[in-house]
């Protein structure tokens, strides 16, 4: 089995050795980069299974080049871990925003790093479906073809809003805690940071468009989404 190829992008050279270190230690092919425009360049070369971008970088920050690769249809797609510094919570929403699947805040421990790229990159991988194609209204999912259609338009999503879209699909009408979305979405336990939840339904609920008001918020508690 080819190995899974890893872009890092960070310009901290103490610690894009670490985590180049224990990345490939668990069989990852990592290559780094040390400038956004250089990675950028990079990913053009050769695409990359998975992202983890620092946000504080010369040339193009990673807020910058994470709105370039996924207006670029060839990288839309591209799985983003973000890598932030404490006190960036605000670049931490906007990066979930602009479609990063997850963010780690500086310090951390490179097994967290680990840990994270593998939950991500695990969202990838297909699943026996109970059905090809789910359908709620004006909404369907073609779960083998991964792919959204929205009153017969096609949105584009990415891994993770797949699987949560899938997951509310699903089990439509019974309400899904943040707790429960943030184990059966992203493989977390329920302590992490919530907001990720949250910012990821607004990312959802804007690709839905007309449907959007199917996932409903129910408050204290969490999402479902309406028949």
């Amino acid at each position: 089995m080819a190995q899974e190829r890893i872009l890092l992008i960070e310009d901290e050279p103490d610690i894009a050795e670490v985590l180049q270190y224990n990345l490939e230690k668990e069989g990852f092919a990592v290559e780094v980069a040390r400038r956004g425009d250089t990675g950028l360049e990079a990913l053009r070369r050769e695409p990359a299974d998975l992202l983890v971008l620092d946000l504080m970088l010369p040339g193009i920050d990673g807020l910058e080049l994470t709105r370039l690769l996924k207006r670029d249809a060839a990288t839309s797609r591209l799985p983003i871990v973000m890598l932030t510094a404490r006190g960036e919570e605000v670049d931490r929403i906007v990066g979930l925003e602009l479609g990063a699947d997850d963010y780690i805040s500086k310090p951390f421990s490179p097994r967290e790093v680990v840990l994270r790229v593998k939950a991500v990159l695990r969202r990838l991988q297909p699943e026996d479906a109970v059905s090809d194609l789910l359908e709620v209204g004006g909404i369907q999912l073609d779960v083998s073809g991964h792919q959204l259609r929205v009153r017969g338009r096609e949105a584009p999503l990415t891994a993770t809003e797949f699987r949560l879209l899938r997951l509310l699909m699903e089990r439509g009408g019974r309400v899904q805690t943040r707790g429960q979305l943030l184990s059966d979405v992203w493989g977390y336990a329920e302590d992490i940071d919530s907001r990720t939840v949250d910012t990821h339904i607004r990312r959802l609920r804007r690709k839905l468009g007309p449907e959007a008001d199917r996932i409903e918020t129910v408050i204290g508690v969490g999402y479902r989404l309406r028949p």
